[in-house]
């Protein structure tokens, strides 16, 4: 890190270009802040806080989806998966996307017109409330903490960076800030606050991966096929950069692998809590499917580019700055492609560059962690707390109040998991996520939106089936311990590596995981004697096709 801020700090030797580089990190906090302060005025409320009034539109909510998928994973980890992996990194991209239809075709209009502000008041609503809402909320903060810690590891490495970190310290201090800011977001501005850093936080998205695309082809007179020769040339591989294979073609684990990723991520989205909450916030089920729609475009249109972003990086980011992105898991590979296309280590361009990409990125994270901590807070307020403890004998302005003291808990255990994480690519980190989202929590959905005889036992083996079974098999993967050291000698695992537990051969476990939380959901269905969901399953089916009682 040290040479990069060398050059950071030689590009920025006068008080001008320090203030602007300053100014740009700022900038995009300043905003944010302001957005949450205005948002914070709003009328106070359970509807308000959780949903943002469901005031709006398709088009708003469709950008409010893209800024909280395409979160750090997506400009972080798959630019830099793609930097380090070649072919087999773009399969990030297209398995992120794919996994649109599926929510889509499955769970947007249905589960807006069936819900009221959580996963939970989907499933609970023709089940016994305390045992389905107890499950859902566990596996809601579960996944949300796994997708935290991605958003915070990302942030870790882009802040250091862009300040020239070095230090353990300073970086799990960097790490404890971005924390700090998410619990603000969130106490202070709820839903919608949230919505709208994230719609500002999708434009500058946007315009930044656009700009850094077109210098980038620029490079090579929009030859895109120069673009991956060059790529594959730098990279030391040869021709097999550009091949699948390089990555989960080498073994038959790694082919596996390679299918258990690729379930994880296309069935993963449609059971994510915080994108699941976002079809809450519009008023109808046409404005639900439109956002969908919205987020398609959007998401579409930038995970092309990240196929730029990362063959750029390999094509174009030399020397010591390319040991820097092997060395971070390839999490610093857009900003170091922004200052070789800005003009280079050392240059004003470069350097103003890197800062705008890195500012861009880090409202990236802030957008998402307060998305994410939101999603977890509403869940054990409204959930665990007014529902299962309470039954339903609370106030809304207490329910709100312990929403934001839930954020506060969440947040510090994103906190102290994120610190030891830091090694880790957060694209990869993000897949966990969808393993466990996809395992524990879209089973249960399908099941409670098609299948009449699906009950209160059902409902809750299949969450805790899922749960268990995946975040069991990724405590005993090579992700945890087992994995060696690269060839520098750093440790690729969480544990030491005198530690190894690691008797489970795959890094993600969704091909196991996932049929497991459908399996244990038909066994307890199938076992249990009560029948009394089946009585509501006629409404329930009804409010999802046609919105009929949808908020009540």
């Amino acid at each position: 890190m040290s040479t990069l801020h060398t050059a950071l700090v030689a590009a920025t030797s006068d008080d001008d270009h320090q203030a602007l580089v300053g100014s740009l990190f700022a900038v995009v906090v300043l905003i944010t802040v302001a957005i949450t302060f205005w948002a914070s005025r709003t009328k106070k409320g359970t509807a308000e806080y959780y949903a943002g009034g469901r005031s709006f539109s398709g088009a708003q909510n469709g950008f409010a989806v893209a800024g909280d998928y395409m979160s750090a994973a997506s400009f972080l980890g798959i630019s830099g998966a793609i930097a380090l992996s070649g072919y087999d990194g773009f399969l990030y991209s297209i398995g992120f996307l794919v996994a649109w239809l599926v929510a889509l075709l499955l769970v947007a209009e249905l589960l807006r017109n069936s819900g009221r502000f959580t996963m939970a008041d989907q499933l609970a609503y023709r089940m016994q409330q305390r045992p389905v809402r107890t499950a859902a909320a566990t596996s809601t903060v579960v996944v949300s903490i796994f997708y935290l810690l991605a958003q915070m590891v990302g942030a870790g490495a882009l802040v250091s960076l862009l300040l020239g970190v070095s230090t353990d310290t300073a970086k799990n201090l960097t790490i404890a800030g971005v924390g700090a800011l998410m619990i603000f977001y969130v106490v202070v501005g709820g839903m919608r606050g949230t919505t709208w850093v994230q719609i500002v936080k999708a434009v500058l998205l946007m315009g930044g991966t656009i700009l850094v695309t077109v210098l980038v082809l620029a490079k090579f007179n929009f030859n895109v096929s120069d673009l991956l020769g060059s790529a594959a040339d730098n990279s030391g591989k040869g021709s097999a950069f550009l091949e699948p294979g390089l990555k989960y073609g080498v073994t038959t684990t790694s082919k596996i692998d390679f299918i258990s990723l690729g379930l994880a991520l296309v069935l993963g989205t449609a059971g994510l809590p915080h994108i699941l909450i976002r079809f809450y916030t519009v008023p109808t089920a046409r404005q639900a499917r439109k956002s969908v729609l919205w987020a398609i475009g959007l998401i579409g249109a930038f995970y092309l580019m990240t196929l730029v972003l990362g063959f750029g990086a390999a094509a174009l980011v030399k020397g010591d700055e390319k040991e820097q992105i092997a060395s971070s898991g390839g999490n610093l590979a857009s900003p170091l492609l922004a200052e070789a296309v800005g003009g280079g280590s050392g240059s004003t361009g470069g350097a103003v560059l890197l800062a705008l990409i890195s500012a861009v990125a880090f409202a990236t994270i802030l957008a998402v962690v307060a998305g994410l901590t939101l999603t977890s807070a509403s869940s054990v307020a409204h959930d665990l707390y007014a529902n299962v403890w309470k039954k339903g004998g609370v106030s809304e302005k207490e329910e709100v109040k312990v929403a934001r003291i839930a954020a506060f808990a969440i947040g510090a255990v994103a906190i102290a998991l994120a610190i030891p994480g830091q090694k880790l690519n957060v694209a990869f980190l993000v897949a966990l996520a969808f393993a466990v989202a996809a395992s524990a929590n879209l089973p249960a959905l399908l099941y409670n939106l098609f299948w009449k005889r699906f009950n209160t036992r059902g409902a809750v083996w299949s969450i805790y089936g899922g749960l268990i079974s995946s975040v069991a098999l990724v405590i005993f993967s090579p992700v945890v311990s087992g994995k060696g050291v690269d060839p520098t000698g750093k440790n690729l695992s969480l544990l030491p590596t005198s530690v190894d537990i690691s008797w489970f051969p795959l890094e993600n476990p969704g091909i196991v995981s996932i049929p497991l939380g459908f399996l244990f959901g038909y066994l307890g269905t199938i076992t249990a004697k009560d029948r009394t969901s089946e009585e509501r399953y006629v409404e329930l089916d009804v409010r999802a096709m046609t919105g009929a009682g949808a908020e009540k």
